[in-house]
């Protein structure tokens, strides 16, 4: 096996890749958490079923695509951060060592 070290990471290629990740994320929260929403206002008392889907579901939709956008959005500059913290690491302690076959 080959050991090589990682001593740089490109930031912007973090970013975007943790971005990518994070919204995987926030779109599986945002479904759940719409799941539950839909069915905590069909249980609202006074109200059908019927009228909660067709009036509530638009605005349960578009909150499901906030929290993924704003989830993108974290993800993008957390990932940068990350990159930038683990290069400026890397330069004092040394990168991450990994066997390459």
């Amino acid at each position: 096996m080959d050991t090589k070290e990682v001593r740089h990471v490109d930031v912007w290629s973090a970013a975007k890749l943790s971005a990518a990740i994070y919204l995987v994320f926030a779109v599986i929260y945002g479904i759940i958490a719409m799941i539950i929403a839909v069915f905590g206002m069909a249980a609202i008392p006074g109200t059908s079923a019927v009228v909660t889907l067709g009036g509530g579901i638009v605005a349960v939709l578009i909150s499901v695509v906030i929290v993924a956008v704003l989830g993108m959005i974290i993800g993008f500059i957390f990932g940068a951060i990350a990159a930038f913290i683990y290069n400026l690491a890397a330069g004092v302690f040394g990168g991450l060592k990994i066997d390459l076959e």
